[in-house]
């Protein structure tokens, strides 16, 4: 006698392979409204400093030992009185004074070392980029507290011919290890103001504006 259950759980298998794809793709969710104004301002993650970053070094007591406006080169290293290709990319401002610290204490006794970014790129990890049919596609420096809409404010908005609600927006998710896909509804945003098609961003976030079939 023939299995007939067998053909409904063959079926019912394929819609939860289905169903489980989609949600390990994230392609096609979309994320949640963020305010036009932000209620409440908050600190984002600690900056990372990348290439091409300009840096203030300042070694208390050792004025000469310290350096203003030194840009950050395009290998990551930085050079300073007594320190001589020392990495930069990839650390925190703390992170950077800590190591300098260490090497001029090879020097003098117990030097007093901070640094601060005065102009900021970042790490392509932090920066957000916007490509298509924009004005001017551009990658543009993260800062706290970001939105969808401050995004394409800097970029100069959609161009003419832009299919601005079937954008997208690339995340890497450090929970689980790779990159998912949201869905941007622009147009709504950019032409109709609607403030549930404004959303948060995060370090490293990529919009990609799609043109028009037509």
């Amino acid at each position: 006698m023939p299995n007939t259950h067998m053909p409904k759980l063959l079926a019912t298998s394929a819609l939860a392979a289905l169903a489980l794809s989609g949600c390990a793709s994230g392609g096609g969710a979309e994320l949640p409204p963020a305010a036009f104004v932000a209620m409440q301002e908050g600190p984002s993650e600690e900056y990372v400093i990348g290439p091409l970053d300009e840096l203030t070094i300042h070694v208390w007591r050792n004025p000469e030992l310290g350096a203003e406006n030194i840009q950050v080169r395009p290998d990551g290293r930085i050079t300073t009185p007594l320190v001589t290709d020392m990495p930069a990319v990839g650390k925190t401002s703390a992170m950077l004074a800590e190591d300098i610290r260490l090497h001029l204490s090879q020097y003098i006794e117990e030097p007093l070392v901070s640094v601060i970014v005065n102009t900021s790129n970042g790490t392509f990890s932090q920066q957000i980029r916007i490509v298509g049919a924009t004005e001017k596609p551009s990658s543009i420096p993260y800062r706290a507290n970001m939105t969808v809409l401050d995004a394409m404010i800097a970029v100069g908005g959609l161009s003419e011919f832009a299919a601005g609600n079937r954008a997208k927006l690339i995340r890497f998710d450090k929970q689980v290890g790779r990159q998912r896909e949201y869905a941007l509804k622009l147009g709504d945003l950019l032409k109709k103001g609607d403030s549930r098609a404004n959303v948060m961003l995060v370090p490293g976030d990529v919009i990609i504006i799609p043109e028009s079939l037509f």
